[in-house]
């Protein structure tokens, strides 16, 4: 929770640090036609790259597979879009890292492997609870031949 705090805190400070030092470089105008052009840029790769990775999903789909991988890029696209959306030169650096092709794929495999490694403690920690479970309630039965004498 403090992390997201500090990221609300720390980002704004930083665009507005550099769109200060930019303006300052190039003047005002120039800045904000930078600022603008870099959105209407990012949107049409993101575009692009959005309408490719629904189409790879649907095939995927159409052969029986999960799209797993096609589903995180999408999120790592819509969030990359919102970055480039936000005016100012940092956000639209980390949009259009999300954007490319290489560092997009590099970090969908390691949320993937993030979240294959939180799936795998679970289901151990479920399974070792239901084995536990299924042995307190189910004794083996032993089975035989008894005889009353009296």
């Amino acid at each position: 929770m403090r992390f997201f705090l500090l990221l609300f805190i720390l980002v704004p400070v930083v665009e507005m640090w550099l769109l200060i030092k930019v303006g300052t470089a190039i003047g005002a105008l120039p800045t904000i036609g930078l600022v603008l052009l870099t959105a209407v840029v990012g949107l049409a790769l993101l575009r692009r790259q959005g309408f490719a990775t629904l189409m790879r999903g649907r095939y995927k789909m159409e052969s029986g597979e999960i799209p797993a991988m096609e589903m995180i890029e999408g999120l790592v696209l819509a969030v990359s879009g919102a970055m480039l959306l936000t005016p100012g030169f940092f956000t639209d650096t980390i949009g259009f890292l999300g954007l490319l092709p290489a560092t997009r794929h590099w970090l969908v495999k390691r949320l993937m492997a993030r979240a294959s490694m939180v799936e795998g403690y679970y289901q151990t920690s479920s399974t070792q609870a239901h084995t536990i479970h299924a042995e307190t309630q189910h004794k083996e039965t032993l089975e035989g031949e008894y005889r009353r004498e009296d």
